[in-house]
């Protein structure tokens, strides 16, 4: 398995990006599918009551762009 993880950088994705690229920028860090850090914070969301969603928020100001 390759790792396409360049800098090792958090920057949110501007080619993997439903919304702002921040599930795509995590998933660029840690080396895994960007569908799945959305399964993930669709899951989290769901149970943590919207929690995640600050999160994301907060990681849509916070992260540069790729």
């Amino acid at each position: 398995m390759t790792n396409n993880v360049t800098t090792g950088k958090l920057r949110r994705s501007t080619t993997d990006k439903w919304i702002a690229g921040v599930c795509g920028g995590w998933a660029q860090l840690l080396g895994v599918d960007a569908a799945i850090i959305r399964i993930v914070l669709a899951a989290a969301t769901l149970l943590g009551f919207g929690a995640p969603i600050l999160i994301y928020a907060i990681c849509w100001a916070v992260m540069p762009r790729d």
